[in-house]
């Protein structure tokens, strides 16, 4: 047997799959793509968590789009990441092109074109279903690795939302945890030192500056309500095909601590919210987290910990996540450890320490007698990838330079009349629309400050009445009963009287 029979051999062996599974591409050996050689990660996999990796302009959105219609296919939704905005085209039909066509021919894989059902998600000003949480829902702990805080800044917050628990005050959004911190610090000073402790008015104005430079980076369309439910985004439609969730974050890049914010906010919900599922035939959801970095480059280590904890945890809960970055040594060991599925396009050798990375990267990829894998990633063309897998018994698949199928959808962006387009279907639009301010933590501090304030100037008004009433009778009081007591006296009688008596004689 020669040794492309054999690659074929191992190959097919390799991603033997008894189950439903996905196709990337067709296997590649020294550089000649082959038919008949499917790589297919199985659907039973996918919440094994996984990444997918390379330079820039080496395919790597087309191979998300290629996966994320094959997950919609088979009824399961996306969330994508879309932070370069270049992903949106899957909710249009792609062109049947000669170079597709071609490409498809070589590694024997049928082409066609198709639409996918998609909702266009926004945490800021763009146009799109809102998404909000309220900070209650954070609760202290998460809301305090957010923002970076000490164990002494943490125990304040803890406060905070003990104090707003114990007066049923709802903490919703930022404006209402400010007017707390300013609360207890001045007006309430007195009643949370006696009933909570002391509290230092320099760990809450450190406590105020965190808040603010989270404020400054938008996160005040993130807090409040309504809430988004996650549920929301594991939708089917009437075709029986998997909702794409686009969430739009051209304008995210410059506010990291937003979008790891959002990020933390959503996995911890989810794995709150979702029922254990254990080992499923195929994933409830899956999320792309595109530039990855964002997230981790900002992150304390409280912070990556958190979110180390729960990629581990949420595939249990049918839950896929897949982490999209330029180098794989951008993401934490700790978790680039719990990725099964790796995607790797081509790395770029302009410098020693590039070398050394992709070294390094070699090194995260099972060995083959049939690459050099620290070559070939400095070789691969655009729309090919090393790739390795697990297969259905969670044993890595052997290692594959393939060559990436087309995607069916657009391979473009749509324009903004076809994004409008899109809102205006959208129920989820509709439903996340309107801005709700009930009242909540802010608005009922304001009430009781102003309470406290009309008391204490009814006490002060009492305090000038009993002042008053209690220094003795005032100078007319005093003058009058001297002139009446002079008017009445014996003396000044007589003396009247006789004034008049000798009137009366003349």
């Amino acid at each position: 047997m020669s040794r492309k029979e054999d690659f074929i051999q191992h190959i097919n062996n390799g991603y033997i799959s008894k189950g439903e599974s996905l196709i990337l591409g067709g296997a590649m050996l020294d550089g000649e793509a082959l038919a008949d050689t499917p790589v297919k990660i199985p659907l039973k996999s996918l919440n094994r968590h996984g990444l997918i990796a390379g330079a820039t302009g080496t395919g790597k959105t087309k191979t998300i789009q290629v996966l994320s219609e094959q997950l919609s296919s088979f009824g399961i939704p996306v969330l994508m990441m879309d932070i370069k905005g270049d992903f949106s085209g899957i909710a249009k039909e792609g062109e049947e092109k000669p170079f597709i066509i071609e490409r498809h021919t070589r590694i024997n894989i049928p082409y066609s074109v198709s639409s996918f059902p998609v909702e266009l998600l926004t945490l800021s000003e763009q146009n799109g279903v809102r998404l909000r949480a309220t900070i209650s829902e954070f609760g202290p702990v998460l809301f305090s690795r957010i923002l970076g805080l000490n164990d002494t800044q943490a125990s304040v917050i803890a406060v905070i939302f003990k104090y707003c628990d114990d007066n049923k005050m709802p903490i919703l959004d930022l404006k209402d945890i400010k007017k707390i911190i300013n609360y207890i610090t001045e007006e309430g000073k007195e009643g949370i030192s006696a009933d909570y402790g002391k509290i230092s008015t320099s760990t809450t104005g450190i406590i105020l500056r965190k808040i603010v430079e989270l404020e400054q980076q938008g996160a005040d369309f993130f807090f409040g309500e309504m809430s988004f439910d996650i549920h929301d985004l594991m939708r089917i439609d009437e075709n029986g095909k998997g909702y794409v969730n686009i969430l739009r974050l051209t304008d995210i890049q410059d506010k990291p601590k937003l979008f790891s914010t959002f990020m933390l906010s959503l996995l911890a919900e989810i794995y709150q919210r979702m029922p254990e599922k254990g080992d499923v035939d195929q994933p409830e959801l899956v999320i792309f987290i595109d530039e990855a970095h964002l997230i981790f480059n900002e992150a304390s280590k409280a912070l990556l910990e958190q979110i180390e904890t729960i990629i581990k945890l949420i595939r249990s809960k049918g839950i896929g996540i897949y982490f999209i970055t330029q180098n794989p040594m951008d993401i934490p060991s700790g978790i680039l450890a719990q990725l099964g599925l790796k995607i790797q396009h081509a790395l770029r050798a302009f410098t020693a320490n590039d070398r050394q990375a992709i070294k390094q990267t070699a090194d995260n990829y099972p060995t083959s007698e049939y690459y050099k894998t620290d070559e070939v990633l400095t070789s691969l063309g655009i729309g090919e990838a090393l790739v390795t897998a697990l297969n259905e018994k969670g044993i890595p698949t052997p290692l594959a330079a393939t060559m990436m199928r087309a995607p069916m959808s657009r391979m473009d962006i749509l324009t903004e009349s076809e994004i409008q387009e899109i809102n205006a279907k959208s129920k989820l639009v509709k439903k996340y629309s309107e801005l709700i301010d009930r009242e909540s933590a802010y608005e009922m501090l304001n009430k009781k400050i102003a309470g406290i304030e009309h008391e204490a100037t009814e006490q002060e008004q009492k305090k000038t009445t009993e002042k008053e009433a209690n220094s003795g009778p005032s100078t007319a009081t005093v003058v009058g009963k001297s002139v009446l007591k002079v008017l009445t006296s014996a003396t000044f009688i007589r003396g009247a009287f006789g004034i008049l008596t000798k009137m009366f004689k003349k």
